[in-house]
């Protein structure tokens, strides 16, 4: 139903048979959300969701479609009109638990459910991403499967104004990195971790993507540091 092109439409048929409100009353909930115009001339919370669904390429990944369905579900708990313009504190993070709860509800995989929330917790990360340290940006544009990350802030933006600004701006510095500087040589290896008394498995992965995020951030500048922080952040279990 979203991956195959015809999302716009199958969510229209939902809501005009009233299964919407049975199958996601969340999303049910965004008809009638508006958003400030400054931001978002094409409508409220649902007309802003189904015009991205519109635009989804065909095919996609489920985790994609559904991170884009769900990016904004935060929204209509956290609306407010304050005396500036309409606001939404707080929508990534109540977005993120209520993308959460729904995954479970519909029993997606883990891969798939991380992934979604992953979308739905970082979408509004590329405002700051022209501004953002070398470092930084590095770990942002290195993120797992960063490129539906970038898909997804493509598709918010032809949803609203249009304006690929920053799109194109992440793009160009993506292609200008080194090697070097999106992933520097590793302080630590698996065979380090191996001889500090850990048993291979999927915990590798996670400790070994900290020590990178440590090494661009300039916390972590050599072997020994990096040894040390792993012996004090992830102990090996007894």
């Amino acid at each position: 139903m979203l991956t195959e092109g015809q999302a716009r439409s199958a969510f229209l048929l939902l809501d005009g048979t009233g299964l919407l409100h049975e199958v996601l009353p969340e999303i049910k909930a965004m008809k009638g959300v508006e958003q400030p115009p400054e931001f978002h001339p094409e409508g409220d919370v649902f007309v802003h969701t189904l015009l991205l669904l519109e635009k989804l390429p065909h095919p996609c990944s489920a985790a994609l479609a559904w991170g884009a369905l769900l990016h904004d579900v935060g929204k209509p708990p956290t609306f407010r009109v304050a005396p500036d313009r309409i606001r939404f504190d707080g929508h990534v993070d109540v977005g993120v638990k209520m993308a959460e709860e729904i995954c479970q509800r519909l029993r997606f995989s883990n891969d798939d459910t991380d992934q979604i929330l992953a979308l739905v917790d970082n979408h509004m990360r590329f405002a700051h991403a022209m501004r953002m340290s070398e470092s930084t940006f590095a770990k942002f544009v290195r993120m797992p499967r960063f490129d539906e990350h970038l898909e997804l802030h493509r598709l918010d933006c032809q949803a609203s104004y249009g304006d690929l600004t920053t799109y194109d701006f992440t793009r160009t510095k993506m292609a200008a990195m080194t090697p070097e500087a999106m992933r520097p040589a590793p302080l630590v290896t698996g065979e380090d971790l191996i001889a500090l008394g850990h048993v291979p498995g999927p915990r590798f992965k996670e400790i070994l993507f900290a020590v990178e995020n440590g090494q661009l951030e300039g916390r972590l500048r050599d072997r020994e540091e990096a040894m040390r922080f792993v012996a004090r952040e992830f102990p090996v279990p007894k």
